[in-house]
């Protein structure tokens, strides 16, 4: 199995302006997640950017970086850009790392790249954790994922799906978390959460940028659901190992250099 890893990395970010360059630690997130990238299988790793300043950078710690559109609305459509750069192959498997993830685990990176490769009927593989806690499953930053026997996502939601009528029978989401009365979660389903690593097959990008944005997608602010309402498979699988949270806010930042910290020698 063969597969590349594109980092879509943006400079402008509303909460945490050039959070690509940003220093942790000694290295800019970029740094970090690119060898992350590295530490997996992958044939080819690069950084997609609409920045200079990101090219720059990347290629001054040995990577390889594109110069992409400013003008794309998601992560997904600057791939399909990059993969039409590189003249990809329909079914070349590209790997979408976020550029704010200088944790992710190498291990997860190569799981979701050979579930896309051996779900012959999937067109996207991503990847889900278990949500263990009523907070968490209340938390509409938190996506939820229901699948199905295939192990083919069913739905993605900002909601708590599957809603538990007898569990939270005297509850309702528009309560503040702490007046719940239910403060654990229902015994009769799994709940879990969605990670945001995914792998393609580049003929599902190329279709991706040329659909209209869905109603469902639009609602939820969840990209992958234009997908999902043009009938492609989606495989999801629980990852082999936790993925530490992303890097959003300046208390994201500092929590993932006290990581590193505390992780030291």
């Amino acid at each position: 199995m063969s597969f590349i890893i594109v980092i879509p990395a943006r400079y402008g970010s509303t909460r945490l302006p050039g959070k690509p360059l940003r220093d942790i630690a000694g290295k800019t997130m970029i740094e970090r997640v690119y060898r992350q990238a590295r530490l997996s299988s992958a044939a080819r790793v690069l950084v997609a950017t609409d920045d200079e300043r990101i090219v720059a950078a990347a290629t001054g710690f040995g990577g390889e970086a594109v110069l992409t559109s400013a003008s794309h609305p998601s992560g997904t459509d600057r791939l399909a850009e990059v993969a039409r750069q590189l003249d990809l192959g329909d079914d070349d498997i590209v790997v979408n790392v976020q550029g704010d993830e200088p944790l992710i685990p190498p291990a997860v990176i190569d799981q979701v790249a050979a579930n896309l490769a051996a779900n012959l009927s999937a067109g996207v593989a991503t990847l889900c954790e278990p949500v263990t806690s009523v907070q968490t499953l209340l938390d509409a930053n938190v996506v939820k994922v229901i699948a199905d026997a295939s192990e083919h996502a069913m739905y993605f939601s900002r909601a708590p799906i599957p809603w538990s009528r007898d569990h939270f029978a005297d509850s309702h989401t528009s309560l503040p978390k702490a007046s719940l009365p239910k403060t654990s979660l229902p015994k009769t389903y799994a709940y879990r959460r969605h990670i945001g690593l995914y792998a393609y097959r580049v003929k599902l990008l190329h279709e991706f940028v040329d659909w209209p944005v869905a109603d469902l997608e639009k609602t939820e602010a969840l990209e992958q659901l234009r997908f999902m309402y043009h009938g492609v498979k989606i495989h999801i699988a629980e990852a082999v190992e936790a993925v530490p949270p992303g890097v959003d806010t300046e208390e994201d930042l500092q929590a993932v250099v006290r990581l590193l910290a505390s992780s030291s020698p």
